[in-house]
Order: structure tokens, then C-alpha cells, then sequence
């Protein structure tokens, strides 16, 4: 439950996707057991490139989109598969967390989609939503599926860039976002259907210990969706089906309370712009990408190099 009101700033539309690019209408199996089966795209995972273009990914219909700094749409790549999450390494390449497919990437200049990894010891990923890398180039990723308070056996698992994969934790009731700490010595998770925030203590040796509860949230039709973390260690929930993103200090104090101008499927944000100062947020519910100025710069990531 939130303890203390925190002041409150709007995030204003800053690109609304094409009326071409919204497919209401053509069926999508991702849409089965949703509330609605009419989708025109749902939009997540927004990561920037060195150039300053925004990458989302539009889950129902295997598309990712690429925009410019004037907020124009461009049509970047669409496959067979359901994109969730997304994430740029260093090297330009994109990492898909994809639901239905796996871990994929896509080279930022051929836009060459392949399987990077498609399951674990011969068995398929329940299906994956978020990811993001480390500074030593590890990549982190949930595998959420359709995991709830009935079904606690999401799990968030480590590709290190040796190419060695574990498991960190395996009994979660739907793991969605991820953001790591400064020092990469922590990494937040957003749980889903619990409305929780869990903070994963790292060792030195990889392993985790010690997980514990960081935020309760309460309302929303849906529940704390993606995460970021600034220069200071604050960290951004975007609270879906409350139409609302939250800055919260590195100790769990909310900061602000920022308000959707468009819609109330507010699910996942990134720092962008010259100073990296400016929040982007995805609202899926209209399609729309969110913009709002913040204080402090959003951590300098493994992905902008």
C-alpha cells in the first residue's frame, strides 16, 4: 500500500502510432483469454539506439517499429512471433524477448531476425516479456508465460556473455519488467499479478540471495509492468491499467506520480533525448508514445555504449 502522496507531473503524447500501421480487426492468437479481442497493436519494450531512434516492439502482430527523433513511425522489421521486450547491445545489435519464439536478435543493419535462443534443456520458455543487459555484458531476462498468484513458476534467467545460462530464481507469480541497480549488485522485478516490486540481491559470483519484497502497489486492472532506473538509483514502475508511471527513491520513497494524457496501458519506459533526462513511455491502450522531462538522467546503460 503507498504510505506517502508523492506530487504529481503529466506525461504528454509525444507520437501516436499510424492510422496505417492499426490493425483492429486481423486476429492474433496473443489476444486469446484478454479482455479484448480487437487490438490494433499493443506496444512495449522501448529502447534507444546511439542515434537517438526509439525501437518498440507491437506484441499481437510481430512487429517492431522504429522512430525518429520527430516522432515519425517507420515499419522496422515484422515476423512470425509475438515481441515483448527489447534491448540494444553494445554492438547495435537488438535482443527480442519474444513470447512465443524465445531470445531473439535482429542486426540493426541487414534487419536479419534470428534465434538466439529458443529454449532450455530441451524444453520450450513458458514465454518470454522483458530483458536488459549488465555492464560486464550479461543479459538478464524474465520468462513470464501465463504465471499468476495460481501458477507462482515464472522465472528470470541469466545469459552471461560467456554464454552460460542459470536460473536465478524459479517461483514467481508472473515476472514482467527488469531493471538492474547501479553497480549491477541488484536487480529489480516487477511481479505482475502480485502488483510487487522484488528486489534480487547479486553476488559478486552471479548468485542470488536474500530476495525480498521492495514495493506493494495496489490498484491498476493489470499491475507494475516495465521498469527503469535512473542516475541516482530512483526507480520508474509503470503501474498498467492505472494509467500511471512511478518514481520511487532508491529506499522505496515515492517521488512522483506521473499521469497518463493518453490512455491507462502504461507498460514499460526508457530515458532518452540530447540528455537522456526526458522518460518515454509506452500507452498501449492508444497506441501512443508518452513523453515527460524528469531531474535526473536515466542511467547510462551497457546499450547506449
Amino acid at each position: 500500500m503507498m504510505m506517502f502522496a508523492a506530487p504529481e507531473l503529466t506525461a504528454q503524447v509525444f507520437a501516436q502510432l499510424p492510422e496505417r500501421y492499426r490493425l483492429a480487426g486481423r486476429p492474433s492468437d496473443w489476444t486469446i483469454g484478454k479482455e479484448r479481442s480487437d487490438l490494433h497493436s499493443f506496444l512495449e519494450g522501448p529502447a534507444f539506439d546511439r542515434d537517438g531512434n526509439l525501437f518498440v516492439a507491437d506484441i499481437p502482430f510481430g512487429r517492431i517499429f522504429r522512430i525518429g527523433t520527430d516522432g515519425a513511425f517507420e515499419l522496422f522489421v515484422e515476423y512470425d512471433g509475438e515481441p515483448n521486450g527489447l534491448a540494444i547491445h553494445r554492438d547495435g545489435t537488438l535482443y527480442v524477448a519474444d513470447h512465443r519464439r524465445g531470445l531473439l536478435t535482429i542486426d540493426s543493419r541487414t534487419r536479419e531476425v534470428r534465434t538466439r535462443l529458443a529454449r532450455v534443456r530441451r524444453e520450450g520458455f513458458k514465454g518470454l516479456n522483458d530483458l536488459t543487459f549488465a555492464a560486464n555484458g550479461d543479459l538478464y531476462f524474465t520468462d513470464q508465460g501465463q504465471t499468476g498468484l495460481h501458477d507462482p513458476t515464472g522465472r528470470v534467467y541469466r545469459l552471461t556473455a560467456a554464454d552460460q545460462l542459470t536460473c536465478l530464481v524459479d517461483n514467481v507469480p508472473s515476472p514482467n519488467g527488469l531493471a538492474l541497480a547501479p553497480g549491477d549488485r541488484a536487480l529489480y522485478l516487477a511481479v505482475t499479478r502480485a502488483n510487487q516490486i522484488w528486489r534480487i540481491p547479486l553476488h559478486a559470483d552471479g548468485s542470488v540471495f536474500r530476495v525480498g519484497l521492495f514495493l506493494q502497489l495496489q490498484g491498476g486492472l493489470t499491475g507494475p509492468d516495465g521498469l527503469a532506473v535512473d542516475a541516482e538509483g530512483n526507480l520508474v514502475v509503470c503501474h498498467c491499467g492505472l494509467g500511471t508511471v512511478w518514481v520511487f527513491s532508491r529506499i522505496g520513497e515515492p517521488l512522483y506520480r506521473i499521469r497518463s494524457a493518453a490512455g491507462i496501458d502504461t507498460t514499460n519506459a526508457a530515458f532518452g533525448g540530447p540528455d537522456d533526462r526526458t522518460l518515454y513511455v509506452t500507452e498501449s491502450e492508444s497506441g501512443s508514445i508518452l513523453a515527460v522531462p524528469l531531474p535526473v538522467p536515466g542511467r547510462t546503460l551497457f546499450s547506449h555504449g
